[in-house]
C-alpha cells in the first residue's frame, strides 16, 4: 500500500504543477507546436497533437524515472 500512496502523491504533485501552469497561461504553447496536426474544413475539424504528445511522454517518463531512482 505504501507504493500506491507514493504514486498518488506523485500524481497529485504533477496535477498541481500543471494546474498552476494552466491557470497562469504558462502552457499556452501546448497544442500549437510544429508537428501538431490540425485540419479544418467546412463543417469538419481534426486535431492531433503529435509533437505535444511526444514531449509530454518524455517529461512524464523522466519524472517516473527520477521517482524510481530517489525512492
Amino acid at each position: 500500500m505504501r507504493q500506491l500512496g507514493n504514486i498518488f502523491i506523485l500524481a497529485g504533485i504533477i496535477f498541481l504543477v500543471l494546474g498552476i501552469l494552466m491557470a497562469g497561461g504558462g502552457l499556452a504553447w501546448l497544442g500549437r507546436l510544429p508537428g501538431d496536426i490540425r485540419i479544418t474544413k467546412q463543417g469538419f475539424g481534426f486535431f492531433f497533437p503529435l509533437t505535444t504528445s511526444i514531449i509530454l511522454s518524455i517529461v512524464i517518463s523522466l519524472v517516473v524515472y527520477l521517482f524510481r531512482i530517489f525512492r
